[in-house]
């Protein structure tokens, strides 16, 4: 049977059972193994990718056959199978030209998918399975109602399959992640919280996720098959897992996102996570932008990332809780703050403690007044810079006004391209706030980042 033709019946028996066609990457896994060749090393080559990835989508392409053609299907027998199944099993040729456009993913190329939930899930179970693991015990949640409802709009809507929840560390990515869960939780079958505060591996990681769902006759022994299974998992089952503290997977001391050397798996697992069909969500955590959500994060991908900002005026709420007077001066103190609940609940403590919870009395002096603990939360931060980002963030803390990258060139002994990398950097851990001004973008230091700097680095 000539080779086209076993490629379009595999097409056309997958598209009669799931309504979408293989994918580019499917076809050049297929095309490969029909002609006896090993398709790895040379799809790879092709398509810029990993050789790991490519298996794990070949695991998957033969999983998908073995569901449409009724038997266990792999490399070693795809052949016989078509060719025995297209003999005794005609199907109408589908004309290209007048069904749906294909909607299926191409794992290595960038192209258009719908983040349609795969037909005939597994049964599920009669009521949501939730597994919050570390999860801490929120006692008060201040208001972000626009927040939640554009999470929930994402995944309940969109169906948004990878979301990253970015934010300066402090500004509540933890309490708003838990708060949506306990909002959204009874549209899922499995809901899953794990903290990566330790740096685990992604194989841990994976292992601990996979005890939680119905477990196999054999468990999985290597990190690929793994990883198949728990995307099995995610087609079957409606789930929402949320990874907190994904910062920590990266190095200190490099650019942002840049992954330790035993965590550089997860990279692969998000962008398998954001391209292969399946009808669950995984949120990502982090006080940095993983660097993979420049290329993943595009209009026609269901990948989406928030950054989470100031709490504004709910702060009150903050301040209400730790018992303060002078309500009128509150929003002046909670702008001082950046309305970053974190600096508001130290900073409430210490007022509480030195000038009996007036805040009058506190504002009185020199502004913003840094604490030892808040102190030690920034340094934690700021320990993680590059030497280029450290000079630049330096020097930002000397100015009173916001500035363009370009009044770097020159007053600072770094390259042009060094200067422009190390500005992004910063933004994409939050350090920055970036204002537009006539066409012009300008940067700054919020007030107590340059109090810190001026105090830590400047004065010694």
């Amino acid at each position: 049977m000539e080779l086209k033709e076993v490629l379009r019946f595999a097409d056309e028996k997958v598209f009669a059972e799931t309504g979408k066609h293989l994918d580019d990457l499917q076809e050049a896994i297929l095309k490969e193994t029909l002609q006896g060749r090993k398709y790895a090393a040379k799809v790879a080559q092709d398509r810029d990718c990993s050789e790991g990835y490519v298996r794990v989508a070949a695991a998957e392409l033969w999983k998908l056959l073995s569901e449409v053609l009724g038997e266990e299907v792999s490399k070693g027998n795809v052949r016989a199978i078509l060719e025995r199944a297209k003999f005794y099993n005609f199907s109408p040729t589908i004309n290209s030209e007048n069904v749906t456009v294909n909607n299926n993913v191409n794992i290595c190329q960038e192209k258009a998918i719908s983040p349609t939930p795969p037909q005939n899930p597994q049964q599920t179970p009669t009521q949501s399975h939730i597994d919050l693991g570390d999860a801490p015990e929120i006692f008060t949640f201040f208001d972000r109602t626009s927040e939640l409802s554009t999470l929930e709009n994402s995944i309940a809507q969109q169906r948004t399959r990878l979301i990253a929840l970015l934010g300066i560390s402090g500004i509540g990515k933890t309490t708003l992640s838990l708060g949506l869960i306990n909002q959204i939780k009874t549209q899922f079958d499995y809901v899953i919280y794990r903290s990566l505060r330790f740096s685990p591996t992604l194989e841990a990681t994976l292992t601990n996720l996979l005890q939680i769902f119905p477990q196999p006759t054999e468990a999985p022994q290597n990190i690929d098959t793994k990883i198949s299974q728990l995307l099995s998992h995610l087609r079957n089952y409606r789930c929402l897992i949320v990874l907190d503290d994904v910062q920590m997977l990266f190095c200190s001391g490099q650019p942002p996102g840049e992954y330790k050397s035993d965590c550089q798996d997860y990279q692969l697992f998000f962008k398998l996570i954001a391209e292969v069909s399946h009808q669950s969500c995984l949120m990502l955590n982090s006080s940095e932008k993983p660097r993979e959500f420049v290329r993943l994060e595009k209009a026609y991908h269901p990948v989406r990332s928030f950054e989470l900002g100031s709490l504004g005026i709910a702060a009150k709420d903050i301040l209400q809780s730790e018992k303060l007077s002078d309500e009128e001066t509150w929003e002046t103190l909670i702008d001082i703050y950046q309305g970053n609940p974190l600096w508001l609940e130290l900073t409430a403590t210490l007022i509480r403690e030195l000038f009996g919870g007036r805040v009058a009395e506190f504002l009185q002096c020199e502004m913003p007044i840094l604490d030892e603990g808040l102190q030690s939360q920034l340094s934690q931060q700021f320990q993680r810079l590059t030497p280029p980002e450290l000079a630049v963030v330096t020097h930002f803390a000397s100015l009173a006004e916001p500035v363009a990258v370009t009044y770097f060139f020159n007053k600072i002994p770094l390259s042009s391209l060094k200067i422009i990398n190390a500005v992004r950097s910063l933004r994409s851990r939050f350090l920055l706030d970036a204002i537009e001004e006539e066409k012009i973008t300008l940067f700054t230091l919020n007030p107590v980042l340059r109090h810190y700097v001026q105090s830590r680095y400047v004065s010694n």
